[in-house]
């Protein structure tokens, strides 16, 4: 089999086999589900996984690689002002579960991270280091909307780019539970309120005490 050939099935069945792990949860899936989602024997698996656990490790990058570069892209469009390329990333998001006609309200990395975090460690290393860096791209864009005075001054960017990023995951869990969208159309609504640009700011919209301070610690 070619290198090419080779990748090209690898790709099958991670795609295949992540979606029914996003549907049925790490524990509830086994080797023989992914294969059979794949549409392969179960002796090939193993060609090209040494285990579940690395199946899911490379599915971990296999579908988050492409988003990291797309959520990198989007808030690095210099056409577009750095507080609006925030709130149009997560509103698209929000658009794109809601054009579903049955939706799988499911995220990939939150029910990992729900199931595995404790239990696996090199699992939990990625997922980490994942969460790490989209975390880190959101705090750029905000530090620049921030020096472009289009969000408070005293916003500590970083720690206000983790909140943001945990509310979302939260929100997913939430969509997955409540089989509806209404969590995260509550997270957007509430994303724009925090992000209300600073000149406009009003009383009770300001910039939460623990992200403003520098350290990122409440005090």
């Amino acid at each position: 089999m070619s290198h090419t050939a080779r990748n090209d099935k690898r790709d099958l069945i991670l795609s295949k086999g992540a979606r029914v792990m996003t549907r049925r949860g790490y524990h509830g899936t086994g080797v023989q589900e992914i294969v059979q989602a794949a549409g392969i024997p179960k002796g090939s698996f193993y060609h090209y996984f040494a285990s579940k656990e690395d199946f899911a490790l490379q599915a971990l990058d296999y579908i988050y690689a492409p988003r990291l570069e797309r959520y990198r892209a989007a808030l690095c469009n210099a056409a577009i002002a750095p507080r609006q390329r925030v709130l149009d990333y997560y509103a698209d998001l929000v658009a794109h579960f809601a054009r579903k006609e049955k939706p799988e309200y499911h995220c990939f990395i939150g029910g990992l991270s729900f199931e595995m975090a404790e239990l696996c460690p090199p699992i939990a290393k990625r997922l980490s280091e994942i969460l790490a860096q989209s975390v880190e791209q959101l705090a750029r864009c905000l530090e620049q909307a921030q020096r472009a005075g289009e969000i408070e001054s005293g916003c500590n960017c970083p720690a206000l780019a983790e909140f943001i990023s945990n509310a979302w995951e939260g929100a997913l869990l939430r969509m997955k539970v409540c089989g509806s969208v209404a969590p995260l159309q509550v997270f957007l609504q509430q994303l724009e309120r925090l992000l209300a640009p600073a000149a406009t700011n009003l009383p009770g919209r300001e910039c939460p005490a623990a992200l403003t301070n520098a350290t990122g610690v409440d005090q």
